[in-house]
């Protein structure tokens, strides 16, 4: 039978070697932690985290969402002057070129210019909440801007650069321009409606008119629905007459939600469940200040992609 060595000793230190001494402070010694601890430990990280959660939506509504929109407009106004140079910018409900083919909610095709306010800004098509994060949106179901018939724009009052905030301050009389594929048209306001207002005269075989629509009263708590009405001045240009009513989603209508973010929310809400146990675990294995260097820029980012989709839930107007 082999019989097993003890393990060898470690060499003497040589004569007039000093030991290696500790560090400052001396090693630091990880104190034992017990389930019961640790679940308390990551209960609390998970409350912290939710009130940031809370801070981030507020703080995204408030700053970072105008700056979603200020990037989101640039890149359409860049995708619009391109198509325009080029001569394929939209002029109807469908892909230039391919009647077949739906143009992509998002999908820019004109640009308002409103003086009176200081507002030049791209209009893009669709209206649901999230088309509305990046600029005002074409009811699809309405002609396009500049063409005859009724042309309908809705955009938020606040959230996301609120391009709508101060049309409650035009009057009637007040220029309007929106340059398309097709025309550069020109309106004038004639009326600012709310619920139970009559409404404008039947308009004219022929004539164009576009329809502003945005939330009506405070900031975030609104009253109702504000409409701004102007009538075509300039030549309405024809419209494909394609009909996309049996298209739209519910979801477009205005001050309406999409119920479609809470997916996303929750998936993302997991997520943090998750982080917030393995941050516990982090600070109890490794340390305080190394557990924040890895938790500040993680939980940030996952803050402000959950309330970019809770914003999605708040009537698209907002």
């Amino acid at each position: 039978m082999t019989a097993v060595s003890e393990p060898a000793a470690p060499p003497p230190l040589a004569a007039g070697a000093a030991a290696i001494p500790p560090p400052p402070g001396g090693y630091r010694r990880i104190p034992p932690v017990s389930p019961g601890q640790f679940v308390a430990r990551a209960l609390g990280t998970s409350l912290l985290i939710l009130a940031i959660t809370a801070l981030g939506f507020v703080a995204w509504v408030g700053l970072f969402s105008h700056l979603h929109y200020d990037k989101a407009q640039l890149n359409a106004y860049d995708a619009l002057r391109l198509e325009l140079a080029l001569g394929t910018a939209p002029n109807g409900p469908t892909v230039p070129n391919n009647p077949a083919q739906l143009l992509p909610m998002g999908a820019p095709v004109a640009v308002l210019s409103i003086p009176a306010i200081g507002l030049r800004t791209v209009i893009l098509q669709g209206t649901t909440s999230s088309v509305l994060e990046d600029g005002p949106g074409h009811l699809r179901d309405t002609v396009m801007p500049g063409q005859a018939g009724v042309s309908v724009i809705l955009g938020r009052q606040t959230a996301y650069g609120g391009p709508f905030g101060a049309l409650a301050s035009l009057v009637p009389g007040d220029p309007i321009t929106v340059v398309t594929g097709q025309t550069v048209a020109s309106y004038k306001v004639t009326d600012l409606r709310r619920a139970g207002d009559p409404l404008p005269p039947a308009l004219a075989a022929g004539a164009g008119r576009i329809i502003l629509v945005t939330a009506d009263g405070p900031p975030l708590s609104p009253s109702g629905i504000l409409y701004v009405d102007a009538g075509e001045t300039s030549k309405p240009q024809p419209s494909p007459g394609v009909v996309l009513s049996q298209f739209l989603s519910p979801t477009e209508n205005a001050m309406t939600t999409e119920t479609q973010a809470w997916l996303p929310i929750v998936l993302w809400g997991q997520l943090l469940v998750l982080i917030a146990f393995a941050l516990s675990w982090l600070w109890t294995a490794w340390g305080r200040w190394q557990t924040w260097v890895i938790a500040i820029p993680t939980v940030g980012f996952i803050v402000l992609a959950i309330a970019d989709q809770a914003t999605r839930l708040l009537p698209n107007l907002l």
